[in-house]
């Protein structure tokens, strides 16, 4: 196997992590993060080291595809798009961690899809603002925007109270 495979070998925990943050389907995210690496490997010539990540290089496919496929579920008359409520439920683990963890699960999958991709991409998969803004395409502050607001969704569905958080300095 080539640099290249084992390297893209070693980064598909990371795109089904991705993938099932996206769908909420495991099975549609499996064959989106098998469907990125076909994608991948037949235009491994287009991929240039200097240009950036790989991993960044494969979230973007990864991404691209998904919209490509939910807009042509779209255009197909009773085939739902990804189901957001049923995701996998952890495996022995305590069951208020199992709970707190399927809600966390939940809030994520109830955010707006833009503020999704963003707190997985920074918060899950630990990309940098500007790696997260080329995945995107975006700019770098629209990233951090949408991160902040998510992060704030989060917390209010999560049932912290919103809101600044002053201290008292003497």
């Amino acid at each position: 196997m080539s640099d290249l495979g084992e390297a893209m070998t070693e980064l598909i925990p990371r795109l089904r992590r991705f993938a099932r943050g996206l769908t909420g389907d495991p099975e549609r995210a499996d064959d989106l993060v098998q469907d990125t690496l076909e994608r991948a490997w037949t235009r491994a010539h287009l991929w240039r080291r200097e240009r950036g990540e790989l991993r960044s290089w494969l979230f973007t496919i990864l991404r691209n595809l998904d919209r490509n496929d939910r807009r042509s579920a779209q255009r197909r008359p009773g085939v739902s798009t990804a189901n957001t409520e049923e995701l996998a439920q952890p495996i022995d683990e305590d069951a208020t961690d199992a709970v707190f963890l399927a809600e966390v699960r939940g809030a994520v999958a109830r955010l707006p899809r833009e503020q999704r991709e963003v707190i997985l991409l920074v918060a899950v998969e630990q990309c940098s603002y500007a790696e997260t803004a080329a995945i995107l395409d975006v700019p770098m502050g629209t990233v951090m925007s949408r991160l902040s607001r998510a992060r704030e969704r989060l917390r209010t569905e999560m049932g912290e109270h919103p809101g600044p958080r002053i201290r008292r300095v003497k």
